[in-house]
């Protein structure tokens, strides 16, 4: 996540006056309003299904997102470029135009350092001219991910995860989500200090009553971590998300793809950076197409990183359906 999110975490709950603590709290604790009329919950489940896991001999919990399809987001150059690389080995990488994400070549990483960096503007400027782009376009090379988006291995995690924020009384798709895109091989810490399979910062995870200190890091617990993670979403990410929305006078269904897509950019980037790029855009309604709209926006520090996240949540989304052998189903069978 994004470095400065623990201020404005800890702004927004010294705002909505909430104190955290360790304890965890009951799962179905009702939602209130500012005003203290009862809100009905979600139904967490209406996205889960239930897939047989061969070596538990379990029934796995698990999130299918059918407005992926619905939305024909497997069809967007973004997303397309995303899946590629999640596919391309660390020693190759891909050249693309940067405002589509389209590929314009695949280079062999040592064969393109072995270049200067006089023949290195040559080449994208031949690659401008084949592909007719202006002079001003950049031209992003971008390398392969492979050995980071492990999928395999982020697989047998995603039931618990899901379970862990049912319990927290959260929607379990952004159990998913992150499971998928922060640390699906294994537990590192990211160049900014974010641990764990939730990558989350020292200071948001202290914040929710983990311990880090130089003797243990609960970061590194699954449960602990998953409790923390989705405490921020549940406490700071989606009311900041209603509050964005709600003064920009946009309607909203909290199960809509394109809300929680705005919630993981707020997971990500910071409230500030997200409410900065959407008082540039200044949206009057709440569709995907916001969502693409903010993948070309900069403000204060959303920008390339932070446009990217969504693009990768919905190309991870995707990737694990197809491993699943559940790419195109119209609608499986519901628990």
């Amino acid at each position: 996540m994004y470095k400065p999110y623990l201020v404005t975490a800890l702004s927004a709950l010294l705002l909505s006056g909430i104190v955290p603590d360790e304890k965890k709290p009951h799962a179905n604790k009702p939602i209130t309003t500012s005003v203290d009329k009862p809100v009905k919950l979600n139904d967490y489940r209406e996205d889960i299904i239930t897939l047989f896991n061969n070596e538990s001999q379990e029934g796995q919990s698990y999130i299918y997102d059918k407005e992926l399809y619905e939305l024909r987001c497997d069809t967007l150059p973004q997303v397309k470029f995303w899946r590629s690389i999640m596919h391309l080995p660390k020693d190759s990488a891909l050249l693309c135009y940067s405002h589509q994400r389209s590929v314009l070549h695949k280079v062999h990483l040592k064969s393109w350092n072995s270049l200067s960096d006089a023949q290195k503007l040559v080449y994208r400027d031949s690659l401008r001219y084949q592909h007719c782009l202006a002079d001003s376009e950049r031209i992003l090379l971008v390398e392969g991910k492979s050995f980071f988006y492990d999928f395999d291995k982020a697989y047998p995690s995603l039931h618990r995860g899901i379970d862990d924020f049912i319990a927290n009384d959260v929607d379990p798709w952004y159990a998913q989500a992150i499971l998928l895109i922060e640390s699906p091989n294994k537990l590192q810490k990211s160049n900014v200090g974010a641990y764990g399979p939730f990558q989350l910062m020292k200071g948001v995870a202290q914040l929710f009553g983990l311990k880090v200190n130089k003797k243990i890091d609960e970061r590194a617990d699954f449960d602990r971590s998953a409790y923390a993670s989705s405490s921020l979403l549940k406490k700071i990410c989606i009311p900041q998300v209603r509050q964005m929305l709600d003064t920009l006078h946009v309607c909203y269904n909290e199960t809509d793809l394109w809300f929680r897509l705005l919630v993981m950019h707020v997971y990500h980037a910071g409230a500030g950076n997200v409410r900065a790029a959407l008082e540039t855009i200044k949206p009057t309604e709440g569709n995907f197409a916001l969502i693409q709209t903010l993948w070309h926006t900069q403000a204060k520090a959303f920008k390339t990183a932070s446009q990217n996240y969504s693009q990768l949540t919905i190309a991870a989304m995707l990737e694990m359906n197809a491993k699943l052998k559940l790419e195109g189903i119209p609608e499986p069978i519901k628990n």
